[in-house]
């Protein structure tokens, strides 16, 4: 059975430091019926970073790249340990791994088959869309958070921010509020959805600590985990076909999770990742990597090999 209490209320402990598929359809989606304010939501235990041990030479993976990231963290979630770094801590911009922030809030908030309006901001969002979502229709929250982890669509990040908190604004406050609650210590969002680079960054460890969080959402980690899907929409034909681009989904590696990818041109590409074996799950962070599927395979068969998994 997964243990992962020590990753939430005793931060990470440092072992080691170092150095898109086709989607159906077009643009649009997004907002709905405005609900109460700011709830609160469930608070967690705050997390605290335990940076600055003495790394233990038996336990560390040595990894070192020719063009390493420019952040980068390999997290044994069975532990708690933190198996490699580089600059984990350093604030960088994180582009679409953003809406795992956002999908946490979402699920907490909504029932599969809530009716999400979708609106006209919704439909216009710049950047990679889900497409097809109808404006002035409702569309299933289940359907839009496929849309929003799989083909990374702004248009159904749009549409869930304005149905959860009445608007995408209020909706960034709670996705603000939510990482202190946490205990994020250098995280801060801009959107829903990772598209505004100017204060909308995050570090290695805030955003492990995040995929964690997801992978125990049993709703969230079984859509991150799903390499294609097909979803109802009310458009002709009534189904929409959502298609995701996780590098190790795609790449077929074993025990892959998946979880979330992102793209700016000042965040570079960005992935929040994970895979288990053997009863361990490792989650690894790459933030302005220059190639993402192999890094991440490397660093995670490293780690595998180290605990003999």
């Amino acid at each position: 059975m997964l243990v992962v209490v020590a990753l939430a209320v005793g931060g990470f402990e440092l072992l080691g430091n170092s150095g898109s598929s086709p989607v159906g359809g077009t643009p649009a989606a997004s907002a709905a019926a405005p609900k109460p304010a700011l709830a609160t939501m469930t608070a967690p235990t705050p997390r605290q970073h335990a940076w600055g041990r003495t790394p233990d030479p038996d336990a560390q993976v040595k990894v070192d790249f020719r063009r390493p990231p420019r952040a980068g963290l390999l997290v044994d979630a069975t532990t708690g340990r933190v198996l490699w770094s580089d600059n984990a801590e350093r604030r960088l911009p994180m582009a679409s791994v953003t809406k795992i922030m956002t999908a946490l809030i979402v699920d907490e908030r909504t029932q599969p088959r809530d009716k999400v309006a979708i609106t006209r901001e919704a439909v216009t969002a710049p950047g990679s869309r889900v497409g097809l979502l109808p404006k002035g229709k409702r569309a299933q929250v289940e359907t839009l958070l496929y849309g929003l982890l799989l083909p990374s669509g702004n248009d159904a990040a749009v549409a869930l921010a304005q149905h959860v908190g009445g608007s995408v604004a209020r909706f960034v406050r709670m996705m603000n509020e939510h990482a202190r609650q946490l205990g994020l210590t250098c995280t801060h969002f801009a959107s829903p959805s990772g598209i505004v680079d100017r204060g909308n960054y995050s570090c290695a460890p805030d955003l492990a600590l995040l995929a964690r969080d997801l992978l125990q959402r049993p709703r969230l980690a079984r859509i991150v985990r799903t390499p294609q899907a097909v979803m109802p929409l009310p458009i002709r034909g009534g189904r929409v076909w959502l298609s995701g681009h996780d590098p190790l989904l795609e790449a077929h590696y074993a025990g892959a999770d998946g979880v979330k990818t992102g793209f700016t041109d000042a965040a570079g590409s960005c992935f929040v990742g994970a895979a288990h074996r053997n009863g361990h799950r490792l989650i690894v962070v790459l933030l302005h990597s220059p190639n993402v599927v192999g890094q991440s395979e490397r660093l995670l068969d490293s780690g595998f090999a180290k605990l003999g998994a």
